[in-house]
């Protein structure tokens, strides 16, 4: 029967029938058709919100092109008709009969107690509300929702530069491309997650998602990959990554041939050889004598130095320069020649490599002394000894310096007070009685030696 514009089926009347009277009646006019749907919502409403509610269902998320399973279920079931409407309304299943005529909906389980169906092939206009209505007496109704998740189309890297040169700054820009929801995009070099600036687009219901990488880059970068990965909940693991291609200095090593260890004696032989790496690899390299000539019995092989016999005027410190597009570097090596009897060598001995700039300072690239650490060692213990005795030498002097000064202050003429007074007498007599020390004052004035 109809009650205010809404059809009402009672429980055990014929579903056939119920869908062949929906199918004769009469179109309304526009004033019929909105005082029946205001009537419908009032009266669902109040069923909705009313007590005894038997229909159970749970929203459902999708990706797009998957299948969604929607499921409405009665908890106490008296044999009602259990119907299934899309989200314009429009019937999709009757019991076990689909009316619409969409073959993506297809029918998993009928019974009394449930209506299950699957939509194949799901695609964002897909997405909204299902009802699953119940025909009881009064009839009731729930609805699920089915939310469409879209994963990004494509993921990109785009690079300033192809390469980069050392302490340079440089931009990456990672695009995610028509996703629902917006994606998060998360950047990584190697192991290391790196902080990015994300801006969003929205294009009809479609996100794009940008997100600016700025990286400064050495040379320890060189072939370290940097990743954008994107967290969202239609996909796992989704990827991209650019391999970064730094340019640098060379690094410049010089390492002792001959002898392998030991002391430079006067007379020996010494060989040097130097080796660099530097992107791109180093075309110059070429040996010199720091503030000196090179001896001319040196013998200069490419990379190699060679002195065959040693002597004290070949003390000094040699340098091994290179240099490729990006810049020059170098490393030293100090020479000190030792007498054919030595048994220990001072600390300057060895190897040095000093930065040419401040920026070097970072890299690490200071070469160890040809000693070792045991040199090192032996240095300390020479600076702590010449300390010691360098104090013990300054307190001696300071002590002679003290006795001499007291010795002079207590030298000198030992004056007595015999004839004082007597130098404006006439003649000797009248000196020795004018004297403070004559007669006249002899029992006043003893003097006592000892």
């Amino acid at each position: 029967m109809e009650l205010g514009g809404m059809l009402v089926v009672k429980p055990k009347e014929c579903e056939r029938c119920l869908l062949g009277r929906q199918a004769a009646r009469p179109a309304r006019n526009g004033e019929e058709r909105k005082a029946a749907r205001s009537s419908t919502k009032l009266y669902l409403h109040l069923q909705k919100g009313g007590h005894g509610q038997n229909l159970v269902t749970e929203d459902v998320t999708v990706v797009e092109g998957d299948v969604a399973t929607i499921s409405c279920r009665v908890k106490n079931s008296d044999d009602s008709v259990i119907q299934l409407l899309n989200p314009n309304r429009q019937t999709i299943y009757f019991r076990d009969f689909r009316p619409l005529k969409d073959s993506r909906f297809q029918l998993v389980n009928f019974s009394n107690s449930e209506l299950r169906v699957s939509l194949t092939n799901v695609s964002v206009s897909d997405e909204g509300r299902y009802f699953c209505q119940l025909y009881t007496d009064p009839p009731q109704e729930i609805y699920t929702t089915i939310t469409v998740l879209v994963p990004p189309r494509n993921l990109v890297i785009d690079i300033e530069k192809e390469t980069a040169v050392e302490g340079e700054e440089i931009e990456l820009n990672c695009t995610a491309m028509a996703s629902r929801p917006a994606t998060t995009i998360r950047w990584f070099k190697g192991n290391k997650e790196l902080t990015g600036k994300s801006e969003v687009e929205r294009w009809s219901d479609m996100y794009t998602v940008t997100s600016q990488l700025l990286l400064k880059v050495g040379r320890e970068d060189d072939g370290v990959p940097v990743i954008c990965l994107v967290d969202h909940p239609a996909v796992k693991d989704l990827q991209t990554q650019r391999y970064l291609e730094v340019m640098y200095k060379p690094q410049v090593r010089v390492s002792q041939n001959y002898p392998l260890q030991g002391l430079t004696r006067e007379g020996e032989p010494l060989e040097l050889t130097c080796t660099a790496f530097g992107k791109p690899q180093p075309t110059d390299m070429r040996w010199l004598r720091v503030d000196d000539e090179m001896p001319q019995h040196v013998v200069v092989s490419g990379s190699n130095l060679l002195i065959s016999n040693l002597n004290k005027t070949d003390n000094g410190t040699y340098r091994c320069e290179a240099s490729n597009a990006v810049g020059k570097s170098h490393a030293d090596y100090m020479l000190f020649v030792y007498d054919t009897t030595a048994t220990t060598e001072p600390a300057v001995h060895g190897f040095t490599q000093l930065p040419n700039s401040a920026e070097e300072l970072d890299y690490g690239d200071l070469s160890d002394s040809r000693a070792g650490e045991d040199s090192a060692i032996r240095s300390v213990d020479h600076a702590v000894v010449g300390g010691v005795v360098a104090v013990v030498v300054f307190a001696m002097l300071c002590l002679l310096i003290i006795l001499g000064r007291y010795f002079a202050r207590h030298k000198g003429t030992y004056f007595t007070h015999e004839a004082k007074g007597a130098d404006d007498a006439a003649d000797a007599d009248t000196a020795i009685i004018n004297a403070e020390g004559g007669q006249n004052n002899s029992e006043e004035k003893k003097e006592y030696f000892i």
